[in-house]
């Protein structure tokens, strides 16, 4: 089985972007993001903090996470409403990177 960040890198951060917009980033990866800040800088000869690059690499406003956000939490409401078992953080995440960026850049 392949991993989902295989030959895409930068797919991990996209996904924990998404992440942290609906307050679901583990300490791990969060830490994980900002060490790679200089290595992200360096790839893409942008600046900022990893929030920042994604963004940018992307074209993602300001209001995004927001957004995020409140897609999350109606359809989670939804989710749980319909099936009897809380929503996955983690595959919503999957799902709407999937749906909305591809690849992830």
């Amino acid at each position: 089985m392949s991993d989902r960040y295989d030959d895409k890198p930068f797919l991990r951060f996209v996904d924990a972007y998404v992440l942290k917009a609906i307050g679901h980033l583990d300490r791990a990866t969060e830490d994980y993001c900002v060490a790679m800040v200089p290595h992200l800088e360096q790839s893409f000869g942008l600046h900022g903090s990893w929030v920042d690059i994604v963004a940018q690499r992307l074209g993602l406003g300001p209001e995004l996470p927001a957004q995020i956000a409140q897609i999350w939490t109606e359809g989670r409401e939804r989710f749980e409403a319909a099936n009897g078992y809380p929503a996955d953080p983690v595959q919503f995440a999957y799902l709407y990177v999937d749906r909305n960026f591809g690849t992830g850049g």
